[in-house]
């Protein structure tokens, strides 16, 4: 008797979510479109997006990496929107293209951050107990070590490329996430439609898949993007350093590292990359700044 009203319950309780569901999304749109600067920034990512991918179709490899004697360290023209570099290569294409690297870096990291974070965070949070305490305090140690130094250390041990900054990146992203997921999986699970459904005799994976996840989805994407952000610029700066994406490939950080010599003959050289990663990194934070007020309902 107790299973079948607790199914009725949250049969009701599942009801009344998937009609309030379409209004709810209306209103987050609403709200989002208020938000003049984070719909500026999402268009702006928009078109970062399409350049990096049409990027490859429209430059060609000659104006990527070849080197060209004749055209070094021509200053931005018609012909040379950013000018040229010291072996006379096109700053524009290789900025453009070197969006490609960057945007791989930040959403390739930002989903395998989320998968495993929220894994983490959500068993933590809902079996609790001595696997809660050693996991997060295995987690509290990796926030305390400064993240640029383990990116090196990890890189120094795995060995420079992408995958070497790929794992570098979601070692330091994911203790952030389990947090930030444990914290409202622990705030959801207490709510009656997770009793209803626990009664009901749903398994675990299932309340937290059906129930827990889609009730913490807002503050999960806005750091998301954040995850994206902060990925762009230390990826950049792995670059930058040196132990990041290698010479001649168009990545940001190594552009710059590559015009630190030509700062004063040619700082144009550093101020085209750091602009895209500066404008880049802003726009997800801007986005994810939008998000946050747009899914809270006392801001609407």
């Amino acid at each position: 008797m107790v299973t079948k009203r607790s199914k009725k319950r949250e049969e009701k309780l599942v009801k009344a979510a998937v009609e309030t569901g379409g209004s709810q999304t209306r209103d987050v749109i609403r709200a989002f479109m208020k938000h003049k600067v984070s719909v500026v920034a999402l268009v702006v990512l928009v078109i970062i997006l399409i350049a990096a991918i049409v990027s490859g179709f429209i430059f060609s490899e000659e104006q990527i990496t070849a080197i060209t004697a004749a055209a070094r360290l021509q200053p931005p023209s018609l012909e040379h929107w950013f000018g040229t570099d010291a072996f006379g290569r096109d700053v524009f294409a290789r900025t453009v293209y070197g969006a490609r690297y960057s945007l791989f870096f930040g959403l390739t990291t930002a989903a395998l951050s989320l998968v495993i974070g929220t894994a983490i965070g959500s068993a933590c949070a809902y079996l609790g107990g001595t696997f809660d305490i050693v996991v997060m305090r295995i987690m509290d140690s990796l926030v305390c070590i400064p993240s640029l130094l383990l990116m090196l250390a990890l890189v120094a041990v795995i060995g420079r490329g992408m995958h070497g900054i790929i794992i570098a990146l979601v070692v330091t992203s994911v203790p952030g996430t389990a947090r930030i997921v444990r914290s409202i999986v622990i705030g959801v699970v207490q709510n009656e439609y997770v009793e209803a459904a626990r009664a009901a005799g749903v398994t675990t994976p299932q309340i937290i898949w059906r129930h827990v996840l889609p009730n913490a989805f807002g503050p999960i994407l806005v750091n998301v993007l954040m995850n994206i952000s902060g990925s762009i610029i230390s990826a950049s700066s792995m670059s930058f350093l040196g132990m990041g994406i290698q010479p001649p490939t168009p990545e940001w950080g190594a552009m710059i590292n590559d015009a630190l010599p030509l700062i004063r003959t040619s700082p144009y050289l550093i101020v085209f990359p750091g602009i895209a990663v500066l404008v880049t990194s802003l726009c997800f934070n801007l986005l994810g700044d939008g998000l946050t007020d747009s899914l809270d309902p006392h801001s609407r």
